[in-house]
C-alpha cells in the first residue's frame, strides 16, 4: 500500500521542489523502495509542450509520448524509473477533462464546483497506477498563497483526511534568507510561509529550509518551536557544489531518516550510496577537461537546454573529465564568417541542438560547415540534425536551394512537415494546417541501425529505441543525393521511411540525430552518443 509525500513550496521561496523531491526519492530507492514522483502544475496550459522554453524551461518528453515540465527529467535522472503521462498533470488538462465530462452529461445536471469536482479530479490523479509502490512523492508546483495552487492545496488536505496520517506527510520547502548586513539568518520567512500553509488545512511535518550558510542548533529549534514540527525535522538545505551532491547531503541532515520515522518504518540501516559517492568523485576530481560549443536559439535561459546541459555533464563523468560548454547564439553566425571562426575555433567540439522556427537556422547551418570542413567533432540534435542534412544538400551534395519547408516555400524540401508515421497504435496522421499543440511526433520510437555504421559501434547493437519531439522530418527522397555528398543515413525506422540518424564516415566524429538522446541520460549511466562525443572532444583536445 504506497504511502503519500506531499511537498510544497514556501510562499518566499519554492526554489528547489523538484530537485529536493528526486533527492528524497533516490534517498528512498537506496534503502530498497519502490518509488514515483508525481508533478502538479497550476497553470492552464493542457501540456507544458504549448508553452515558451523562454518562459517555462525546456518541454520534458516521456517514452509514452507525455510533454511534462522539466522536473521530471530531474525524477529520471536521479531515480532511473522513467516517467509516464500519469505523472504531470496541469490545472488546464483537469479543467478540461470536467468540461469535457460536463459536456457530455455526466454530472446529469449538478452544479460543477472546485469543490469536489476540481478536487476529486486532482485526487484521482495522485492515486492512480500506485499498487506497486511503496512510496509516491507528490511535488505542488507554485507557491503556498498563489490562487493558481489553491485547489491542488485543498486537494492534498483531504487526501491527508482520507488516506490517514499513517500514510501521508507533508514537507514544505522554505527559504532561511542571510542578511549580509546584519551578519544573520533570518527565520520569518519560514514562519509565515508554514502559518499560510497551516491556515490552508496542512501541518507540515518536515520543513526542508533553503539557506545559504549552516543553520545553527538554536535557529534549528526556534524554527520547530513556532512552527509546530520536531527540531529533528526542520532540515538544513545549503547550496551544493553540484546537483548530484544533494542526495548525500540530504542524508548527511538526516532527511531520509526523518521521513521514515514519521511513517513508523525501520531506519536502522544505513542506504547503499556508492554510485552517488562514485558520481562527485568523478565530478570533483577530473582528469582534464573539455570545452563544447553549443549554438543554439535559446541560450539566454539555461533551462531551456536542461536536458542536454546534464548529458553533457554525463559524458564528462563517462571519460572523467570537465565539460565547459559555452553557449552561443546562432544568430550571431547570420553576420561573418569572421565571427564564426572566431567564436568556434577554441572549441573542442560543437553541438547543434533542437529548436523550432527559422531564427538561427542559417547561423546553424554555418556551424554545421565550420565544423565538416575543420573535421571538429560534430553532434547535431534533432533541428541540428536537419541543418546537417542541408548544409550537407548544399554543399557537398550540389543542391544549392536546399531549405526546410518549416522555413517557408522551397523548390528542394531536404526537410518537410511529417503528416503520416508508424507508431504501435497504428498509423498516426497530421494536417499541414492543423493546430500545433500537441501535433507532433513524441515519445519512443524504435529505430534499425546500418550494421557498419558508427553508430552501431557507439550503441554496441542495431536496434535502438530514443525519445522523439519534432514536427519536421528530413525527406527521404534526398537520401541517394546526400550519401553522394559522403552524409550516410546510418539509422532508419523499421519500415525505412523516416531518417533517425546521420553521419560522415570520412569525418573523425560527425553524427546528427532526429530524436533527442538528452532525455534518456542519466549520472551513473550516460547516453553513450554523449559519452562517445566527449571523448571525441578530449581527443579533439589533444591535437591542438
Amino acid at each position: 500500500m504506497a504511502r503519500f509525500i506531499f511537498i510544497t513550496g514556501g510562499v518566499v521561496s519554492s526554489l528547489g521542489k523538484g530537485l529536493m523531491a528526486a533527492s528524497l526519492a533516490a534517498l528512498l530507492q537506496a534503502r530498497g523502495y519502490r518509488v514515483r514522483i508525481r508533478k502538479f502544475d497550476p497553470y492552464l496550459n493542457v501540456d507544458p509542450g504549448t508553452m515558451s522554453p523562454y518562459q517555462h524551461g525546456e518541454v520534458y518528453v516521456t517514452d509514452d509520448g507525455a510533454e511534462t515540465d522539466l522536473d521530471l527529467g530531474h525524477y529520471e535522472r536521479f531515480t532511473g524509473v522513467s516517467a509516464r503521462q500519469s505523472d504531470n498533470i496541469t490545472s488546464g488538462r483537469i479543467y478540461q477533462t470536467i468540461i469535457q465530462k460536463e459536456r457530455r452529461g455526466d454530472y446529469l445536471g449538478a452544479t460543477v464546483q472546485v469543490i469536489p469536482h476540481v478536487t476529486d479530479a486532482i485526487k484521482e490523479f495522485a492515486k492512480a497506477d500506485t499498487q506497486d509502490l511503496d512510496f509516491v512523492l507528490c511535488e505542488i508546483g507554485g507557491t503556498v498563497g498563489d490562487i493558481e495552487s489553491l485547489p491542488f492545496i485543498e486537494a492534498i488536505r483531504q487526501l491527508r483526511n482520507e488516506l490517514g496520517r499513517e500514510r501521508t506527510l507533508s514537507v514544505h520547502v522554505t527559504l532561511v534568507p542571510y542578511i549580509a548586513a546584519a551578519g544573520e539568518l533570518k527565520t520569518k520567512p519560514t514562519q509565515h510561509s508554514v502559518r499560510e500553509l497551516t491556515s490552508l488545512g496542512i501541518q507540515p511535518d518536515v520543513l526542508l529550509c533553503r539557506c545559504e550558510h549552516p543553520l545553527p542548533e538554536n535557529e534549528r529549534a526556534k524554527i520547530a518551536a513556532f512552527c509546530n514540527v520536531r527540531k529533528e525535522a526542520v532540515i538544513p538545505a545549503l547550496d551544493a557544489k553540484s546537483i548530484y551532491a544533494v542526495p548525500l547531503q540530504y542524508h548527511a541532515e538526516g532527511l531520509d531518516n526523518e521521513v521514515l520515522r514519521a511513517f513508523g518504518l525501520e531506519s536502522d540501516g544505513e542506504p547503499d550510496l556508492t554510485r552517488w559517492d562514485d558520481i562527485i568523485d568523478r565530478q570533483l576530481n577530473p582528469e582534464g577537461e573539455v570545452t563544447i560549443g553549443v549554438v543554439g536559439k535559446y541560450v539566454g535561459l539555461a533551462d531551456a537546454y536542461k536536458s542536454l546541459n546534464e548529458a553533457l555533464t554525463h559524458g564528462g563523468l563517462s571519460n572523467r573529465v570537465k565539460v565547459n560548454i559555452k553557449w552561443i547564439d546562432a544568430e550571431l553566425f547570420e553576420q561573418s564568417e569572421h565571427d564564426i571562426a572566431a567564436a568556434l575555433e577554441p572549441m573542442n567540439a560543437i553541438l547543434v541542438p533542437g529548436g523550432f522556427g527559422e531564427r538561427g537556422s542559417e547561423g546553424k547551418i554555418a556551424a554545421v560547415k565550420f565544423a565538416r570542413e575543420r573535421e571538429v567533432p560534430f553532434f547535431g540534435i534533432c533541428l541540428g540534425m536537419q541543418m546537417a542534412c542541408i548544409e550537407g544538400a548544399r554543399n557537398t551534395a550540389g543542391i544549392t536551394g536546399a531549405s526546410s519547408t518549416e522555413f517557408g516555400p522551397t523548390t528542394e524540401p531536404v526537410v518537410g512537415i511529417i503528416t503520416e508515421w508508424m507508431s504501435e497504435e497504428g498509423i498516426q496522421k497530421r494536417e499541414t494546417g492543423g493546430d500545433l499543440g500537441g501535433t507532433m511526433r513524441l515519445g519512443a520510437y524504435d529505430a534499425k541501425l546500418a550494421g557498419n555504421s558508427h553508430v552501431a559501434g557507439i550503441y554496441g547493437t542495431q536496434d535502438i529505441s530514443e525519445r522523439h519531439r519534432h514536427r519536421y522530418e528530413v525527406n527521404v527522397h534526398y537520401k541517394s543525393a546526400l550519401e553522394q555528398g559522403g552524409l550516410v543515413f546510418s539509422g532508419m525506422s523499421p519500415d525505412g521511411e523516416l531518417p533517425e540518424i546521420v553521419e560522415r564516415p570520412d569525418h573523425p566524429w560527425f553524427i546528427g540525430v532526429q530524436f533527442h538522446p538528452e532525455l534518456k541520460s542519466r549520472p551513473f549511466a550516460p547516453h553513450p552518443l554523449f559519452a562517445s562525443f566527449v571523448a571525441a572532444a578530449v581527443k579533439q583536445s589533444r591535437l591542438v
